[in-house]
């Protein structure tokens, strides 16, 4: 950001890379000549964008990303095709994103399952380390899925993705990933984890624009039904002369599960110049870099006056402050300061990216430590 304003709110929205903006603008001139519009172009920056989240999270198969324009449109492709036992039960998080419980409520209302939300003990000495033992406890038998960020999105906490995986292995559980508040600030491995569903809006971490994002969908998914049924989602959809064959068969793996007009040429360009920054600069890169200007000061807190994660379980990226006391005082100093933050309950919601300094986040932190 320019100026006096500092923007400590990735989480909420990030600014446009000058770079994302022209390629929207290319989107639109290529769209003024509709003449000049070949069928190739109908799958080419499709195909260009899958290759390149694909590196992003170090996802052998391309064909098993799908672009979808939010993160609920990619959960509403998972529960489409996910039927319960009566009796079996959905773990979530507490506090977890709607996006991200509402499928659930409606899935286990409907086969008459359990909801299982997880919250967080406020009241232990390191409630990231207790909130993780606790995921892990409440995954058993009965667990048909488990669905959750990489970190929480309100405050950050780290959740170990590793040992829930295997937790969830072990019991014949799916693992379905909301990675919209990491994917892009975080490294990810895909092969480490193989999760059975990851899905990502774009306008965050990724830096393109808003109604854009992507989603991968492993092996359980590949027969699957998609909730729209798009003439581009089907076999043969490249060849223009053959469309009114009408196609009983979907596309291979996640094709299926694109949204109808996949093909924009306007947010799809923009996206795919964001995530391929992104790869440029390198995730691990910029999650050093931010967690570097980020952990600077915590020991300007007093924490019997400001509550904040320990260091292992708290994302370098994306971070709480919870003062005990004075909340509407410090607020009114960070917005006379120009600093951008959220709040997310009684917590300051802080998310700084690569476009901040250190300097950035010692204005947040005097803030809150002069008036707490």
């Amino acid at each position: 950001m320019t100026g006096k304003k500092v923007y400590l709110n990735c989480a909420y929205m990030s600014p446009m890379l000058k770079k994302v903006e022209k390629a929207g603008i290319r989107g639109i001139h290529f769209q003024r000549k509709p003449d000049k519009i070949m069928p190739e172009h109908f799958f080419n920056n499709i195909e260009e964008i899958k290759t390149s989240f694909a590196k992003l999270i170090n996802c052998q198969n391309p064909d098993r990303i799908a672009y979808v324009p939010a993160a609920s449109y990619g959960l509403a492709n998972v529960t489409n095709n996910i039927k319960l036992e009566k009796g079996e039960n959905v773990v979530v998080v507490g506090d977890q994103f709607p996006s991200n419980v509402y499928p659930w409520m409606n899935l286990t209302k409907k086969y008459k399952g359990n909801l299982n939300f997880v919250l967080k003990d406020t009241s232990s000495k390191n409630p990231g380390r207790k909130w993780n033992e606790d995921i892990l406890k409440a995954i058993n038998k009965k667990t048909k899925v488990v669905s959750m960020g990489i970190v929480h999105w309100a405050d950050g906490t780290i959740f170990d993705m590793k040992k829930i995986r295997k937790k969830t292995s072990e019991n014949n559980a799916l693992l379905i990933i909301d990675g919209t508040q990491s994917i892009g600030s975080m490294p990810f491995n895909l092969n480490e984890i193989q999760p059975d569903a990851l899905v990502c809006a774009g306008y965050k971490w990724l830096m393109g624009p808003y109604g854009s994002g992507l989603a991968y969908y492993g092996k359980y998914f590949d027969d699957g039904k998609p909730i729209e049924e798009s003439w581009i989602n089907r076999k043969g959809s490249d060849d223009f002369s053959n469309l009114i064959n009408y196609q009983d068969e979907y596309a291979k793996f996640a094709k299926r599960y694109s949204v109808g007009q996949q093909s924009n040429f306007i947010n799809v360009e923009m996206l795919n110049e964001g995530i391929k920054q992104i790869n440029k600069w390198g995730v691990d890169n910029v999650y050093n870099y931010i967690k570097d200007i980020s952990t600077k000061y915590f020991d300007m807190l007093d924490k019997s006056k400001v509550w904040f994660e320990e260091d292992e379980y708290r994302g370098g990226h994306l971070f709480g402050l919870r003062p005990k006391n004075n909340l509407k005082k410090i607020l009114k100093k960070i917005r006379e300061k120009n600093i951008y933050i959220s709040l997310r309950g009684d917590i300051i919601r802080v998310s700084p990216s690569v476009y901040n300094t250190e300097r950035d986040v010692l204005k947040l932190f005097e803030c809150v430590s002069e008036n707490a």
